[in-house]
């Protein structure tokens, strides 16, 4: 679950990182208080969910409190348009917050290495660029620490990765301390990823997170009740934001080709399959195990909320989802919802020969295997 700056900062002053005053603002009267509340010069921040707000105008400098209305003003109820996001992302409300003196601009972040099965601590002295383009031109400048599961972050780690970074040595001290809370909110947050970009050093030696990026494992809200207010305002896709509210999981992908099967592993394998046939997944969608006519519908009708859409993919293999259940999910589907595009099926396992035999006659395309299926779907939609 990604959730917007404003509420990652919230989650890290909890643990002790420090971070600028300020606070959100959904109208433009709310954004003028704010600023006047803080007493000077504020930087006004839409809150969205993509990279490169500022270059394209969604972070801006205000010297006074109507300029900081006049500015939200300008981006509530508008669209950012940002290489992550061409198609451009809503603006609803604004982080107003007191601008601050910078003498020096950081990044740090931390995130699950999967391949070492191990968190790793990433400091870099080129703070304020995209983290990507420096892991692409300049590897070196990011020094990594892997971080024992029993001990947690170190303080000698914390310490010696500041300095290989060649963090200012004066700072060192304040800056570690920052690092260990950060992991700490990072870890006690239940986080897969939690960065700031940049991470700020003043003129007077203060350390700040002047931007916060979290994103929280939705497998771990079971034990956050307090994050409960962030999921559904965290979803700027309007068909992902209806998927949650169905208890459905979905991601939107972005191709034309919408997949449906049970089982994150086989969704995944499926769209594999599909890309190496030559086709552009639109979308990744478990229906999970012992699955439901009525599921299948829903599942059906999520899938083609995406205008994208120019045929989907049925991939169940059944064990506790039966075949016949899905076969009549997709007829209910193909019944109300009037499907224009086509669909192929494959269906293997529980009461696959049943779930088959209802669905003979209705023009819908089987498959035997996964292969097949992912060759079947690219064709009818090119």
């Amino acid at each position: 679950m990604k959730i917007h700056e404003y509420q990652a900062k919230e989650v890290l002053a909890r643990y002790g990182v420090s971070v600028p005053r300020g606070n959100v603002a959904e109208t433009p009267k709310e954004a003028r208080a704010i600023a006047e509340n803080l007493g000077g010069r504020v930087v006004v921040k839409a809150q969205v969910h993509a990279g490169g707000r500022g270059k394209a105008g969604g972070i801006r400098l205000a010297d006074t409190p109507q300029q900081a209305e006049e500015h939200a003003r300008a981006l509530i109820g508008s669209k950012l348009y940002t290489p992550q996001a061409p198609q451009g992302v809503p603006v609803s409300k604004v982080l107003i917050e007191e601008a601050i003196s910078i003498a020096q601009e950081y990044y740090l972040g931390i995130t699950l290495d999967r391949a070492r099965q191990r968190d790793v601590v990433m400091v870099s002295a080129m703070g304020g660029m995209d983290i990507e383009q420096v892991a692409d031109e300049h590897p070196e400048a990011i020094i990594k620490v892997w971080v024992d599961p029993w001990q947690g972050l170190m303080p000698y780690q914390a310490r010696q990765a500041l300095y290989d970074a060649g963090i200012a040595r004066e700072a060192v001290p304040t800056a570690a301390r920052f690092l260990t809370a950060l992991y700490r909110a990072y870890t006690a947050s239940d986080s897969s990823l939690a960065e700031i970009n940049p991470f700020v050093l003043t003129p007077d030696g203060q350390c700040l997170a002047a931007d916060a990026k979290m994103n929280i494992d939705d497998n771990a809200l079971f034990r956050h009740p307090e994050f409960g207010e962030y999921r559904e305002e965290s979803v700027e896709d309007p068909i992902e934001a209806e998927a949650h509210r169905r208890g459905i999981q979905y991601v939107r992908l972005g191709g034309d080709i919408g997949i449906i099967g049970n089982g994150a592993g086989l969704v995944m394998s499926t769209l594999d399959e599909v890309s190496r046939a030559g086709g552009r997944p639109a979308n990744f969608l478990d229906i999970g195990g012992g699955a439901k006519a009525e599921l299948v519908r829903n599942a059906l009708e999520l899938v083609l909320m995406d205008p994208n859409v120019k045929g989907v993919l049925f991939n169940v293999f059944g064990g506790i989802t039966r075949g016949d259940e899905v076969a009549k999910g997709i007829l209910e589907g193909i019944s109300a919802l009037e499907v224009k595009v086509p669909l192929v099926i494959r269906l293997a396992g529980t009461r696959a020969e049943e779930g088959l035999a209802l669905l003979q006659g209705t023009g819908l395309i089987p498959a035997v295997t996964m292969q097949e299926a992912a060759r079947k779907i690219v064709e009818v939609t090119r």
